[in-house]
């Protein structure tokens, strides 16, 4: 499992960084969370995270605008976003990853198929800015827990890189 190995080095990055994380899940279901929580330390940079599985807890939690769930679909990246700048925000965190998508394997789409999974990222800079970043991937009908692990390893790797850049 990649994940292992990924989790202490995001943790390690966090702490040299001084930086506290939070994550904000939805297909994944508070996988990420439990990779960063299973490795010792982990509450120096961890606090809280967020499961969103539904729309309601999504604007409940973490304030995705029920217009913005309306107009593009939980599974969007305009929507990955929004989960994460609202997860920094309630949290209170320096970065925030988010996860939304569709693991299968019912719920396709040929817009939106199973193995859509898109993400979010938002950060607070060495400017003291907040940035916030979007991707989708496409992990294809590879079986449901095929798509939440790489959807894991995903989050974790896109931390560490946004980290060391």
């Amino acid at each position: 499992m990649k994940s292992a190995k990924l989790a202490p080095q995001l943790i390690d990055l966090l702490k040299q960084q001084k930086k506290i994380i939070t994550t904000v899940e939805s297909c994944t279901g508070g996988l990420i969370a439990g990779a960063i929580t299973g490795i010792s330390g982990s509450s120096d940079v961890f606090e809280q995270g967020f499961i969103t599985y539904s729309n309601a807890a999504k604007t409940a939690l973490v304030n995705v605008p029920e217009a913005l769930l309306k107009a593009y679909g939980a599974v969007s990246i305009e929507v990955a976003a929004s989960m994460a700048e609202g997860a920094l925000t309630a949290a209170g965190a320096d970065i925030a990853l988010s996860v939304t998508g569709i693991a299968g394997p019912t719920g396709g789409s040929p817009e939106k198929p199973v193995g859509m999974v898109c993400f979010g990222l938002s950060y607070i800079n060495v400017e003291k800015q907040r940035l916030t970043l979007a991707q989708v991937r496409q992990f294809g009908d590879i079986g449901r827990e095929a798509v939440r692990q790489a959807s894991v390893e995903n989050a974790l790797q896109w931390g560490i890189d946004t980290l060391s850049a």
